[in-house]
C-alpha cells in the first residue's frame, strides 16, 4: 500500500507523449563515438549538460582530462533521508565497423530496434537516468532525499578518469545511501518477461601473464625446452584445473529462485548443487552447457591472448599468454596465485600478476533494504509475471568502488530476449541493439523505482 500511495501522490508522466523525447535523447547519445580507448566522452557530456541545464537542473563537471569529463547533477530533497545516486557511464568499448550491419554510431532504428554501440552498455542507463531527472524536475516532485545523476567517464578500463578519481577526490559530490547503475536486467523468454536480475555483487577482474622461456634455435632441430610448448602445457594444465565451488548469499538465492521458474531437469541441477554426491556431475554439465552459470560458482580463468615466435623456422626463446581471471568476492588474490603456480608446475614459466582494478569489491548489497523491496514491487507493475532475483555479475563494473565504501548498489537494465546473446546482439557484440519498446519500459521502471524511494509520503 505504501508503494501505491507514493506513486499516486506524485504526478504521473504522459508516457505516450514522452516517447519521442526519450528516443531522441537515446539516439543522440548512441551517435556520439565515445570509444574507450582512446576515450572522448566530452561530446556526450556536453550534450547531457545542455539538456539538464535547459531544464533548470544545476550541473557540475569534473575532469582530469578535458576530453574525459564526468557530469554530476543534483536535485535537492528535504534531507530527511540520505541521497540516491543514479550512475551510468558514457564511454563504450571499441568496434570493428566492417562487422556491423548498420554503422555502429548511427543509432539506426530498424524493425523496432535501435542498433549501435552502447545501446545496452551503457547508454540505456544514461538515457533512463537523464529522463528520470528531467521528469522529477518538470513535475516538481517533492523529494525527501537528494537525487544525484552521475554520467561517468572511463568505465571500460580507464577508471582513473572517472569513478576512481571521483571517489578519491570528490566523494561528497556522489556520496549516497543507495546507487542504481548497470549490472542487471530483465530476461525474456518467448517474448515474455521471465526474470528480473538485480546485480548485488560481482567478481573481481584481474589478469595473469604467463611467460615461458627456453632456448632459441633452428626449427629443423626441435629442442626439449621449446618455450611455445612449455607455454601450451601450462595453459592446458590451467584449463584442466577445477577450482572448488564457492557460493555466497547472492548466488545461493539466485539458483534457488531460478529453480522455481525452470524445467524439472534444470531445477534438479540447480537444487542439487549443494549435494556432494551430485555436485561434480552438475558442475561439469554447467561447464559445458551453461558457462555463465558455471562462472558464477567459482573463480574463473580464460586464456585470451598469446604471443610468441616470428619466423616459421625459428624456435623462439620466449612466449607469453594472458589469462583473464575473475576471482570470487572475498577471495584472496595472493592465495589464488599461490595455487595457480602449483598448477602451472613449471619453473621455466613465470606467473606474473597484472592487476586490472585498484579496489576489491566490498560486501554484497543486501536484499532486506527498502530499495530492494521497491525494485521487487516495481517489477510486478512494469514487468508482470517475472520473478526478481539477485545476481552476481561475472564481469566488473564501477559499482565496486562504491560498495567498497559501504554504499548499497543495485544493478538494473532493460529487458532483452534470452536469444539475443547467442544471436550476437548483446553488450560488446558486433550488432548491439535495444528494443525501442523496452527502452520506453525501462524508463518507466526507473521512474517508478526512483519516485517510490524518494518522494515524500
Amino acid at each position: 500500500m505504501v508503494f501505491a500511495f507514493v506513486l499516486l501522490a506524485a504526478a504521473v508522466p504522459d508516457w505516450s507523449a514522452l516517447e519521442p523525447e526519450i528516443l531522441r535523447h537515446f539516439r543522440a547519445l548512441v551517435q556520439f563515438d565515445t570509444s574507450d580507448p582512446p576515450g572522448n566522452e566530452a561530446p556526450a557530456a556536453n550534450y547531457l549538460q545542455r539538456v539538464l541545464e535547459a531544464e533548470g537542473i544545476p550541473v557540475t563537471v569534473i575532469a582530469t582530462d578535458p576530453k574525459r569529463p564526468n557530469v554530476i547533477a543534483r536535485l535537492k530533497g528535504s534531507g530527511a533521508k540520505r541521497p540516491l545516486l543514479l550512475m551510468a557511464h558514457t564511454d563504450v568499448v571499441g568496434v570493428q565497423p566492417e562487422k556491423w550491419k548498420f554503422p555502429p554510431f548511427s543509432a539506426t532504428v530498424d524493425g523496432g530496434f535501435v542498433y549501435g554501440r552502447g545501446t545496452v552498455d551503457d547508454k540505456d542507463n544514461v538515457a533512463a537516468s537523464l529522463m528520470t531527472m528531467i521528469l522529477l524536475k518538470r513535475l516538481k516532485v517533492s523529494l525527501d532525499r537528494d537525487v544525484i545523476f552521475l554520467a561517468e567517464a572511463g568505465e571500460e578500463g580507464s577508471m582513473q578518469y572517472g569513478i576512481a578519481h571521483l571517489v578519491e577526490k570528490h566523494w561528497p559530490l556522489i556520496d549516497a545511501e543507495y546507487c542504481l547503475a548497470e549490472g542487471g536486467g530483465v530476461r525474456k523468454r518467448n517474448g515474455r518477461a521471465e526474470r528480473m536480475l538485480v546485480g548485488t555483487t560481482e567478481k573481481n577482474p584481474t589478469a595473469v601473464k604467463l611467460i615461458a622461456r627456453g632456448t632459441a634455435g633452428h626449427g629443423s632441430a626441435p629442442l626439449p625446452d621449446n618455450a611455445l610448448e612449455r607455454l601450451a602445457g601450462a595453459i592446458a594444465r590451467v584449463s584442466a584445473w577445477r577450482i572448488p565451488m564457492k557460493l555466497n548469499d547472492t548466488t545461493r538465492t539466485y539458483f534457488e529462485k531460478l529453480a522455481t521458474i525452470s524445467t524439472p531437469a534444470q531445477a534438479a541441477r540447480y537444487n542439487g548443487l549443494l549435494d556432494p554426491a551430485k555436485s561434480p556431475a552438475i558442475l561439469e554439465y554447467l561447464r559445458i552447457n551453461e558457462p555463465l552459470h558455471y562462472s558464477m560458482l567459482h573463480t574463473s580463468i580464460a586464456a585470451t591472448m598469446m604471443q610468441g615466435g616470428y619466423r616459421v623456422n625459428i624456435i623462439p626463446s620466449q612466449a607469453e599468454a594472458v589469462l583473464d581471471v575473475r576471482t570470487m568476492p572475498g577471495e584472496s588474490v595472493g592465495v589464488f596465485l599461490a595455487e595457480l603456480r602449483k598448477v602451472v608446475n613449471d619453473p621455466s614459466v613465470e606467473v606474473i600478476h597484472t592487476p586490472r582494478r585498484d579496489v576489491a569489491i566490498g560486501e554484497p548489497s543486501r536484499f532486506d533494504t527498502p530499495l530492494y523491496r521497491i525494485l521487487e514491487e516495481a517489477q510486478k507493475r512494469v514487468y508482470p509475471g517475472a520473478v526478481t532475483m539477485p545476481v552476481m555479475s561475472t564481469g566488473g563494473s564501477d559499482k565496486a568502488y562504491l560498495q567498497a565504501r559501504g554504499m548499497q548498489c543495485y544493478g538494473i537494465g532493460p529487458a532483452s530476449d534470452d536469444e539475443d546473446g547467442p544471436k550476437g546482439f548483446g553488450a560488446h557484440s558486433d550488432q548491439e541493439r535495444l528494443s525501442v519498446e523496452e527502452l520506453y519500459r525501462f524508463v518507466r521502471f526507473n521512474w517508478d523505482v526512483v519516485v517510490s524511494l524518494t518522494s515524500r509520503q
